[in-house]
């Protein structure tokens, strides 16, 4: 009988995806067996200090990219946003799973949206991307850091610690939490991030077996449209933590609309581009608009980002 072993975090959301993975590979494969190994990651450990002077969200890879290179697991399930553009020798994302909403979600016990928020109001989020963008739309609002799994996110904003917090939409949708978004927060004020919304399966590339029984599950679109964000990520050598945020879409016909923007941590500038390709050549595409983001002095503003 064959077995395949998936290494995930323990924290709640890790494993609903990690969960997803091994009901879908059941649906697929009647006969597979399928065991959870559960990781602690360093970036779980590490709560006490900004995630991009902690070393940025590579920190929640680190262990299950060590067990697949040792064999201890086969797969690992990721969210894609958290992926960072290197990979170890002999791994690869070999599957992109259909994405969920990509948006930010505004949760407030007080306000039904950032725009109703009083000056001073107290936003928490440890994205720098979250950050730029919203200090530059809400300039009357604080940004301090939130750090934890969205449980205990929640619970700091419900004990009154910030007065609103921003999370992925998808997460919250994925924890039947959807009922605690007061807004989702309109791509005109805060662009995703890379890859936002999609789960990645990574596994080592000489692993043909593995591969084989887990390649009926890949998505195209999200393949198209995560390969085209990454590969302006990747330009930019922006790594997870950077103020970047790259969006694409694809219309009926086939065609690629990808949008990008990098900003200063105070807001006081935000550079954006906005171009249009095909599903045939997307990373060529990212390139092209990371080009334009350097151009306009990308490369500037992420020099001066303080990372530890």
């Amino acid at each position: 009988m064959k077995t395949i072993r998936i290494g995930t975090r323990n924290s709640q959301l890790a494993l609903w995806q990690a969960h997803y993975v091994r009901d879908a590979l059941r649906a697929i494969h009647g006969d597979l067996q399928v065991e959870l190994v559960e990781i602690v990651s360093e970036g779980d450990r590490t709560l006490d200090i900004p995630l991009h002077q902690a070393g940025g969200k590579g920190l929640f890879l680190k262990e299950l990219e060590l067990a697949l290179l040792d064999g201890s697991i086969d797969l690992a399930v990721h969210s894609m946003k958290d992926v960072t553009i290197a990979l170890p020798e002999g791994l690869h994302i070999s599957v992109y799973c259909p994405r969920e909403d990509p948006s930010d979600a505004f949760v407030s016990n007080a306000y039904s949206g950032l725009e109703e928020m009083p000056d001073g109001g107290v936003v928490g989020t440890c994205s720098l991307r979250r950050q730029s963008q919203i200090r530059a739309k809400y300039p009357r609002l604080v940004l301090k850091n939130l750090r934890g799994n969205v449980n205990s996110r929640l619970r700091k904003l419900d004990e009154g610690q910030y007065d609103g917090i921003v999370l992925a939409a998808a997460g919250l949708m994925r924890l039947d939490m959807e009922k605690r978004i007061a807004q989702r927060i309109d791509s005109a004020v805060c662009l995703p991030a890379v890859g936002q919304g999609i789960v990645g399966i990574e596994s080592r590339v000489d692993n043909d077996r593995v591969n084989a029984l887990i390649k009926p599950m890949n998505d195209q679109e999200s393949e198209i449209r995560v390969t085209a964000e990454r590969a302006t990520n990747e330009r930019l050598n922006g790594g997870c933590h950077a103020p970047i945020a790259v969006f694409c879409t694809i219309d009926d016909n086939g065609g690629l609309t990808l949008r990008g923007r990098v900003g200063e941590l105070d807001g006081s500038r935000i550079i954006h581009c906005e171009l249009t390709g095909y599903i045939d050549s997307p990373a060529d595409l990212g390139r092209r608009l990371a080009d334009d983001l350097l151009a306009q002095g990308a490369a500037k503003i992420l020099e001066s980002i303080p990372v530890i």
